[in-house]
C-alpha cells in the first residue's frame, strides 16, 4: 500500500500543477500586509487601489532580491564573458505580471489578493507602462533582456532613465494630441538607485596634445546616476540587471565664479545638465539631428563604458595590476552589442579611454575595440540613418572628432591601397561625408569599428549586404551576418494569453469587446473578424492601404446590403511622431472613416472601424490575444523585421502580409499556405522604381480604387472640412515614392514612403487548422486590386 503524502509533498505536487500552495498564499498575504503598513504607511481604512498595487509590487520584488544578489555573486565567482546590450530604448511595458509569471508566483498572488478582498487584474491595470521606447527597436531590446536572463547569460542592458517616456496619445476630434508621459509621478517600485556608482560624463572643452599624450580639458561635467531594474529569467533563479542612467548636475555646476545675485540663477541652471535624461525623442525610423539627442547618445555610452571597465578591472580573475591594467583579455570578457547606430559613440569612446587614459598603443586599442563591439542595423530607410554635422561634434565632443578622423584616415588608406585611383570608392566608404555641411555617417563608423554586423531578418540582411553596405560587404564579407528578430514567449503568450483553446480565444474576444465598448462607446460584435493593424504610423507601413481597403469594403456593403459578408471589426492603432504631418493625417483619416462607417445603419454591426488610442505594450497585451487577422503589409524592402507579426502568429491570428521583413521566415516556418501573402517582392519594387511609378495608372484603371480616393478627396469622410485630406490624396497620386531597397537621400523634412496599393492581397487559402480560420476563409473581400499568387 502506498505511503500517504506529507503536507509538504502535497504542496509540492500542487505547485507543480500550477496551483498555489497554502503556505505560499499565507506568506504572500503576510508580506502584502507588512508592506502596506511599513512601506506605504497605510492601513485598510485609508489605502487606495494604488497603495495596494505598490504593496503587491514590493511583495513580489522581495522574491527577486535574494536571486538578484546571488546571480551577481555567481557572475563574480565564475567571471564569465559578459554581454552589454547598449540601447537608447528599452520598451519594457509593465513589470508586475511578467515577474509573477517568471517566478511562478502568479497563482499564489492571485489567491492571496482574492482572500484579501481585492482583484489582481485591477491592481495590474494600475501599473504605469515603462514606455522607454518608440516601437520595435525598443521592444526588441526588452525581449532580448528577458531571453538572455532565461538562458542564464551574464547580460546587462544599458540605457537612459527618461523622466518622460513615449508620449501619451489622446485623440481629440479625430486628431492626435500628445501629452507628456509622467510615468515616474508615483514612483517606480522596481528600480534601485545606485548613487555609489555615479560617474562623471564630459562635454565641450578643448583638446591639448602634449608629449605625455592627449588631454581633454575645460570640459563641462554632468553626473550619470545609475538606477538598476531586475530582469528575472523564466523559473531559473537568474536575475540580471538593466542599468539606466539619469543625468544629475554636480554641486558646483556653474558656481565656480558666481557673484552676488548669481547664485540663484546658477542653481536654476542645473536643469540644463539634467535635461539630458528628461525625455525620449519620439521619432521612429527618422533621424533628427538635435544637439540634445547627441548629448543623450554620448551620455549613455560614456557612463556605460566607465562602468564596464570598472567591472572588468575588479573582476575576480581579471588583471589587477595597480599601475596598469592588461587589456589584452578585454574582448574575451566583454561583448558590446550596439542596438542600431544610437550608441555608435561607444567605438571612439572606447578608443579614447584605451589610448588617452590607459595609454594603450593605437593599433592594439583598435584591435581590442573591433573585437569587443558588434553592430545591429535596424533600417535601410535613408531618412533614418544617423549623419551628424561635423560642426556639432567639434563643439560638443572635440576629442572624439579627432579620433573619428584618425579612424577614417586609416580606413581610407586601406581602401585606397585596394582600389588605387578610385576616388568614388573612397567617397562611398568614407565615414565623413563631404558637402555643404560635412557630416559623420554613424552607420559607416559602426561597420568599420565592429567585428560583426547583422540585419534583423534574412531579407533585410541581404539588402544590407547588396545595397546599403555593399562596398563594405565586398571588403569584409565574413563580418556580415543575419540574426532574425525574435520575441519572448513569456510575455507574448504565457502572460497575455494563458491558453490557446477555442474557448479561451472566444473569451479573449468577449473581454476585448467589452473593453472597446467601455473605452470607445461603440457596440462591437464579438463574433466578427477582429482585423488588427497596430504599429507606429508610417507611410511605409501602409496604414493608408488599409484605409483604402476599409472604404472599399464599406462601398461594397452599401452597393449590395443583401450580399453575404463576414462581419469585420477593423482596428488600427499606433503613435505618429509629433512632427510627422502625413502620419497625423493618416490617424485623422482612420478616425474620420470610423465616424462614417460606425454610424451608418445600412452597415450595422457588419463593419466597424476603431482607432486604438495610445497604443503601447500593455494595450498590445490585450489586443493581440483577441485578434483574428494580423495586418503586416509594408512595402517589400522597407520593414527590417517586425516583431508584432510574430506576436500575432504566436497567439493564433492569421497573417495577411507582404514578403517583407520576418514575414518571409514566418511563411517558411508556418507554410506559405497558412498566410495570406500578397503584393510585390523586393525585386518587383526595384524594377518599378527603375521604370517609374505612376499612381494615376492604377487610379484610372481600377474603379473601386478611384471611388475610394475620390471619396477621400471630395470630403465624403470630412463633410465639415471637405479639403481636409487634400494633402493625403495629392501625396498618393503625385508624390508617393515606390522605394527601391537601396539607401537614397530623402529630400523632404519628413519620411516619405510608398503607401499605394501597387498590388492587392492574393486569395491564397490557409489550411483549416483551427475553427476560427474557417470564418476567415469565408471572407471573399480581401482584395481591392487583383493580387499576385505567392511565389509569382
Amino acid at each position: 500500500m502506498a505511503k500517504p503524502l506529507t503536507d509538504s509533498e502535497k504542496r509540492k505536487q500542487i505547485s507543480v500543477r500550477g496551483i498555489a500552495g497554502l503556505g505560499d498564499v499565507a506568506e504572500v498575504r503576510k508580506s502584502f500586509n507588512r508592506h502596506l503598513h511599513f512601506t506605504l504607511v497605510k492601513d485598510r481604512n485609508v489605502a487606495t487601489p494604488r497603495d495596494y498595487f505598490f504593496a503587491l509590487a514590493h511583495t513580489v520584488r522581495d522574491h527577486l532580491v535574494g536571486r538578484w544578489i546571488r546571480t551577481q555573486q555567481h557572475y563574480y565567482e565564475r567571471d564569465p564573458k559578459r554581454i552589454y546590450y547598449l540601447s537608447l530604448e528599452f520598451y519594457m511595458g509593465r513589470t508586475l505580471q511578467n515577474t509573477m509569471v517568471n517566478l511562478g508566483l502568479q497563482n499564489a498572488c492571485d489567491e492571496a489578493i482574492y482572500q484579501l478582498g481585492l482583484d489582481l487584474e485591477e491592481l495590474e491595470e494600475i501599473e504605469e507602462d515603462a514606455g522607454l521606447g518608440n516601437g520595435g527597436l525598443g521592444r526588441l531590446a526588452a525581449c532580448f533582456l528577458d531571453s538572455m536572463a532565461t538562458l542564464g547569460l551574464a547580460a546587462y542592458g544599458y540605457g537612459i532613465r527618461y523622466e518622460f517616456g513615449i508620449f501619451n496619445q489622446k485623440i481629440v476630434n479625430g486628431w492626435q494630441v500628445e501629452e507628456a508621459d509622467d510615468w515616474l509621478r508615483y514612483g517606480n517600485p522596481w528600480e534601485k538607485a545606485r548613487p555609489e556608482y555615479m560617474l562623471p560624463v564630459h562635454f565641450y572643452g578643448r583638446v591639448e596634445h602634449t608629449p605625455e599624450g592627449v588631454r581633454w580639458l575645460d570640459t563641462q561635467v554632468v553626473l550619470a546616476m545609475p538606477y538598476d531594474t531586475p530582469v528575472p529569467g523564466y523559473r531559473n533563479n537568474t536575475v540580471n540587471t538593466m542599468r539606466l542612467w539619469s543625468a544629475k548636475a554636480p554641486n558646483d555646476f556653474k558656481l565656480h565664479d558666481f557673484n552676488v545675485g548669481g547664485y540663484i540663477e546658477a542653481v536654476l541652471d542645473r536643469n540644463l545638465a539634467e535635461n539630458i535624461s528628461r525625455v525620449l525623442y519620439p521619432n521612429d525610423n527618422f533621424f533628427e539631428g538635435k544637439e540634445l539627442r547627441l548629448k543623450q547618445e554620448y551620455f549613455v555610452v560614456a557612463a556605460t563604458l566607465q562602468d564596464i571597465i570598472r567591472r572588468f578591472k575588479s573582476s575576480k580573475f581579471g588583471c589587477r595590476d595597480p599601475v596598469r591594467t592588461c587589456f589584452e583579455t578585454f574582448p574575451d570578457k566583454v561583448a558590446i552589442q550596439l542596438n542600431d547606430t544610437h550608441p555608435a559613440l561607444a567605438i571612439p569612446e572606447l578608443m579614447r579611454i584605451l589610448v588617452d587614459v590607459e595609454k594603450v598603443d593605437w593599433d592594439k586599442a583598435w584591435e581590442i575595440t573591433k573585437k569587443t563591439c558588434a553592430y545591429t542595423n535596424h533600417t535601410v530607410l535613408p531618412e533614418a540613418l544617423e549623419r551628424w554635422p561635423v560642426s556639432m561634434f567639434e563643439k560638443l565632443l572635440p576629442r572624439h572628432l579627432e579620433i573619428i578622423y584618425a579612424i577614417n584616415q586609416r580606413h581610407l588608406d586601406h581602401v585606397a591601397a585596394l582600389f588605387p585611383g578610385d576616388v568614388d570608392h573612397l567617397r562611398r566608404m568614407s565615414v565623413i561625408e563631404e558637402g555643404d555641411c560635412k557630416r559623420i555617417n554613424m552607420a559607416h563608423l559602426c561597420v568599420i569599428g565592429s567585428h560583426a554586423v547583422n540585419g534583423v531578418a534574412r531579407i533585410h540582411s541581404e539588402i544590407v549586404k547588396q545595397s546599403v553596405f555593399k562596398d563594405f560587404y565586398e571588403l569584409e564579407p565574413e563580418k556580415f551576418q543575419n540574426k532574425t528578430n525574435g520575441i519572448t514567449p513569456r510575455r507574448w503568450l504565457l502572460l497575455c494569453n494563458p491558453g490557446l483553446a477555442d474557448t479561451i480565444v472566444e473569451e479573449n474576444k468577449l473581454k476585448f469587446s467589452a473593453f472597446l465598448e467601455k473605452e470607445y462607446k461603440v457596440k462591437i460584435n464579438p463574433s466578427s473578424m477582429f482585423d488588427v493593424h497596430v504599429k507606429r504610423i508610417h507611410e511605409y507601413k501602409r496604414q493608408l492601404l488599409n484605409c483604402l481597403h476599409i472604404i472599399t469594403l464599406y462601398n461594397r456593403l452599401k452597393k449590395d446590403p443583401t450580399k453575404a459578408f463576414v462581419p469585420r471589426t477593423v482596428m488600427i492603432g499606433g503613435k505618429a511622431a509629433p512632427g510627422y504631418h502625413m502620419a497625423k493625417m493618416i490617424i485623422k483619416l482612420v478616425t474620420s472613416i470610423g465616424n462614417v462607417v460606425n454610424h451608418d445603419p445600412v452597415v450595422g454591426d457588419r463593419l466597424k472601424v476603431i482607432f486604438l488610442e495610445n497604443y503601447r505594450v500593455s494595450l498590445a497585451e490585450k489586443v493581440i490575444p483577441a485578434a483574428d487577422l494580423s495586418q503586416q503589409i509594408s512595402t517589400a524592402g522597407t520593414e527590417a523585421s517586425g516583431t508584432g507579426n510574430m506576436k500575432f502568429m504566436l497567439n493564433g491570428a492569421l497573417t495577411i502580409g507582404t514578403m517583407d521583413g520576418a514575414n518571409v521566415e514566418m511563411a517558411e516556418e508556418a507554410g506559405a499556405e497558412n498566410l495570406f501573402i500578397f503584393g510585390m517582392r523586393v525585386e518587383d519594387v526595384e524594377a518599378l522604381d527603375q521604370k517609374g511609378y505612376n499612381a494615376r495608372e492604377y487610379y484610372d484603371r481600377l474603379p473601386e480604387l478611384k471611388q475610394a480616393v475620390d471619396q477621400i478627396s471630395s470630403g465624403f469622410f470630412s463633410p465639415k472640412d471637405p479639403d481636409c485630406f487634400k494633402d493625403v490624396v495629392n501625396m498618393l497620386l503625385n508624390h508617393d515614392r515606390t522605394p527601391g531597397s537601396g539607401p537614397r537621400r530623402s529630400s523632404g523634412t519628413s519620411p516619405v514612403r510608398a503607401s499605394s496599393p501597387v498590388t492587392g492581397p492574393s486569395q491564397i487559402q490557409p489550411r483549416q487548422s483551427r475553427k476560427r480560420t474557417k470564418q476567415a476563409q469565408k471572407e471573399a473581400h480581401f482584395s481591392i486590386l487583383p493580387g499576385r499568387q505567392a511565389g509569382g
